[in-house]
């Protein structure tokens, strides 16, 4: 018998002649789903919020962003969790610093240079 049978298998081999498996397999099999399951799902996700989180305390005024909801604008100004967002001459709005998901400044440079 092998290591892995012995470790696996227990010695009982019931009524039936055949040896039982042990919980050992059960366990192995959920730990190995566990840590699959932090790998390819928890940390990732983990990672893409912390990354979001340094986004915002990184913004500063004059930024173009745009908003979970798809309002494009650039930032007045910025008071704690607060931004005003000016969305067209003289048109400004108070939003959350939580509603801004991405950063266009770069975007729209290079929107123009293309254009040119």
């Amino acid at each position: 018998m092998d290591f892995l049978n012995f470790i696996l298998l227990d010695g009982d081999t019931g009524t039936t002649g055949q040896p039982q498996q042990s919980g050992a397999i059960m366990w192995i099999m959920l730990g190995l789903l566990m840590i699959v399951f932090y790998f390819f799902m928890i940390r990732p996700q983990s990672k893409k919020q912390k990354e979001l989180k340094n986004f915002r305390e990184s913004l500063t005024e004059g930024t173009k962003v745009v908003t979970i909801g798809g309002i494009h604008g650039k930032i007045a100004q910025i008071k704690d969790n607060i931004i005003l967002l000016e969305i067209a001459e003289n048109v400004r709005i108070k939003i959350d610093k939580n509603s801004i998901v991405q950063d266009t400044t770069n975007l729209e440079q290079n929107q123009n240079l293309q254009s040119k």
